[in-house]
């Protein structure tokens, strides 16, 4: 089994490489599709062994081997996260080869492409203050197309036939419904509207109850860490600080542990 987590980790960190490539190419509106890469200061294009993840940011010394300008630590950051992500949705999945394999693989490479959107969205709206339209509504339409397969897949529960879609759509509508009232009360201040079509997808995604643990686990961390800033002064109130990154945080907190933390919750207050 240790041999799957290394080469699920290694195409974590190939698909983080790639990942790096869409986010900077969104900024520059270039597509991500063709071309090679190319260094973003002196535009040299690069060669396989300046494209090695994490190991070549750090042979190369954290430097472009051409102009010797700094290579931002994303890079190697995104990859690596990518990497861990990626085995946390092997092991969560409950890796299986019998005769459900087919789905387990159907599975996996879902949950292998929303966790992409995410961090694409993580990287670049901690960025550049901004989700991408080009990201968000994609990852909504794969995830109403998976929920969607659900509703066809679990045909012979008879009356509880719709529960795959109602209970995840519902919970969409609602958080981004409370998004909304945010953004209206505070005229855009406090949230964008980018929030709110991401709490769209991660009701979507998540469902009830574990859309509660995203959201809770989002503005926790999102707070401790305002807080933090304006200590340190780095912040003050009236500074912008990007939510989306707390929302995709409290996202992955839900889908790896969310039912374990609504259980252990349950038990505390029953």
């Amino acid at each position: 089994m240790f041999i799957f987590y290394i080469i699920i980790f290694i195409l974590g960190l190939i698909i983080g490489s790639f990942l790096n490539a869409i986010i900077y190419r969104l900024k520059i509106k270039k597509s991500f599709l063709k071309g090679r890469s190319f260094c973003p200061f002196c535009k040299h294009f690069l060669n396989w062994q300046d494209l090695i993840p994490v190991l070549s940011f750090f042979i190369l010394k954290g430097k472009c081997r051409y102009c010797q300008k700094k290579i931002s630590w994303q890079y190697p950051l995104v990859e690596l996260i990518t990497g861990i992500l990626f085995v946390l949705i092997f092991r969560h999945l409950d890796f299986r080869f019998d005769l459900t394999f087919g789905f387990w693989i159907l599975d996996f490479f879902y949950y292998l492409l929303v966790s992409s959107f995410l961090i694409i969205i993580f990287v670049y709206d901690l960025r550049h203050f901004i989700i991408p339209d080009k990201i968000i509504y994609p990852a909504i339409f794969i995830v109403l197309l998976f929920r969607i397969w659900d509703l066809f897949g679990n045909w012979e529960l008879g009356i509880g036939i719709l529960k795959p879609v109602l209970n995840p759509l519902a919970s969409a509508i609602v958080a981004s419904a409370f998004f909304l009232v945010i953004v209206l009360v505070s005229r855009g201040k406090a949230m964008g509207v980018g929030d709110i079509k991401l709490a769209f997808f991660m009701g979507l995604f998540l469902g009830f109850p574990d859309i509660l643990v995203a959201l809770f686990f989002a503005f926790l961390i999102g707070g401790i860490i305002g807080i933090g800033l304006i200590l340190a002064k780095r912040k003050t109130l009236k500074s912008e600080v990007p939510f989306g990154p707390f929302l995709v945080t409290g996202t992955f907190i839900a889908l790896f542990w969310g039912k374990i933390i609504v259980s252990w919750y349950l038990n505390l207050i029953l």
